[in-house]
């Protein structure tokens, strides 16, 4: 394919809705909006009227998703804020930190020398061989957590799933593995939907249905602020008494000799305690709102645990729970024959990426059979989710668990999504069952 010069822009009322995080609060209004531009305008520059944010390339194909995902040399995430945020709250995340648009140092925010040195401090904890350890500790906090959800249910026999099971099921886990303690794990959730609440009222804790972006990154400031101050206190115990979980890695880690400063310790901890719940919470409950409203596949994969793994890799796929990520051209380059200048920011849009019918066919459909099902949910190349195997394992358990307690499957009452570009899925989910005898 030639590249070409043309600037392809969308309306001003395109660029507004794929930014707005009430649109994926929306969902389905939003994909038909991306089927639209992957057939039309698959490379398409945003520019804000009013020029609240910085113009950027929105890329919807999952080819080209994968193509950028994978190219760490050309594609980068550091230079630029590495989620959307508009003008102000960029600015104001620079005067939080000294120059940084990013208000925390993570993983996600490194590139190539560092990223990796970073990376490899705990990747071996986050393989399989070492998870399997957890299996037996897992399938308890599995038994435990759905026993929670049945003594919680009304006499209909009514439950708000996501409540009940979604959020704190992979809350306990991640917890556990960090060494936290579990009277502080509902603090540890309060500080993770402050940061990815977005807009919604009801998870940013902010009683306001409205914010400005600088409201907004203020409010992940304070929650950026509590969480460092914990986790300093974790680090000093964790040196001086040191166990086997992933505190102790991060707490004693070195990187070219020397411990981590305190700007990146407080990193780490955060993207492994804040994004190893909620992604996993988010596909959790699309899987059980999937099986909800379908119960011919429900009955399907309660008889035939063979698709279990399809359960799971489906509801990621399907909830794409992490909804973007921004990239920054380091050099002049092309992308589905559009040429990209150096310096240039694109989203790589994954809710996109994962409905295209290029790849999945159907893609609006949830098929626990689905094969293959190269989504890219957890991203790819070198910024690949270091916890894809915990999430699998964790949602593998609880559902084999749920299976067995669960005979029968439906909503009892309207599903509502979170309003966030970020990480996004169901704040609520009413479902009513009943138990297998």
């Amino acid at each position: 394919m030639m590249a070409t010069d043309a600037i392809p822009t969308l309306s001003p009322e395109m660029a507004a809705e794929v930014i707005d995080p009430q649109s994926y609060a929306a969902w389905d209004g939003l994909l038909d909006t991306f089927d639209w531009l992957r057939d039309n305008r698959p490379v398409a520059r945003v520019v804000a009227p009013d020029d609240s944010f910085d113009p950027f390339w929105l890329i919807t194909r999952y080819d080209d998703v994968m193509q950028i995902s994978k190219d760490n040399k050309t594609f980068l995430n550091n230079p630029r804020s590495v989620v959307f945020s508009g003008r102000e709250g960029i600015d104001f995340a620079r005067k939080v930190t000294g120059g940084s648009p990013h208000l925390v140092a993570s993983l996600v925010t490194f590139d190539a020398p560092v990223h990796p040195k970073y990376r490899r401090l705990t990747q071996d904890w986050f393989m399989p061989k070492n998870l399997q350890k957890m299996e037996a500790e897992i399938g308890a906090l599995a038994k435990s957590t759905v026993g929670r959800m049945v003594g919680a249910a009304d006499d209909d026999g009514v439950v708000d799933f996501v409540s009940a099971v979604a959020a704190p099921y992979p809350l306990h886990v991640i917890m556990q593995i960090l060494g936290v303690p579990e009277e502080d794990e509902q603090r540890m959730l309060f500080l993770t939907q402050q940061m990815f609440g977005g807009q919604d009222e009801d998870l940013n804790k902010s009683n306001m249905a409205d914010m400005t972006p600088e409201q907004i990154t203020q409010l992940v400031a304070g929650a950026v602020a509590d969480f460092t101050a914990y986790f300093a206190k974790l680090t000093a115990e964790k040196r001086a008494n040191p166990t086997e979980d992933v505190a102790s890695v991060i707490a004693n880690a070195t990187v070219d000799g020397e411990p981590l400063n305190d700007r990146d310790m407080a990193g780490y901890y955060i993207i492994v305690a804040s994004a190893g719940h909620d992604t996993t919470s988010a596909s959790t409950a699309g899987a059980m709102m999937a099986l909800a409203q379908d119960p011919e596949q429900f009955a399907r994969v309660k008889a035939d645990r063979s698709l279990l793994s399809g359960i799971v890799e489906e509801a990621i796929r399907w909830t794409s729970p992490v909804q973007h990520f921004m990239r920054t051209a380091a050099e002049d380059t092309e992308i589905g024959g559009q040429k990209i200048a150096k310096d240039d920011w694109l989203m790589i849009n994954y809710v996109a990426a994962n409905h295209d019918p290029a790849q999945f066919e159907d893609p609006r459909k949830f098929d626990a059979s689905r094969s293959p099902n190269r989504h890219l949910a957890f991203g790819a190349g070198a910024h690949q989710c270091l916890g894809l195997h915990m999430a699998r394992l964790e949602m593998r358990i609880l559902f084999n668990e749920l299976l067995d307690r669960i005979e029968t499957l439906e909503l009892a009452g309207e599903p509502k999504r979170a309003k966030s570009t970020f990480v996004g899925g169901l704040k609520s989910l009413p479902i009513r069952y009943s138990l297998s005898k």
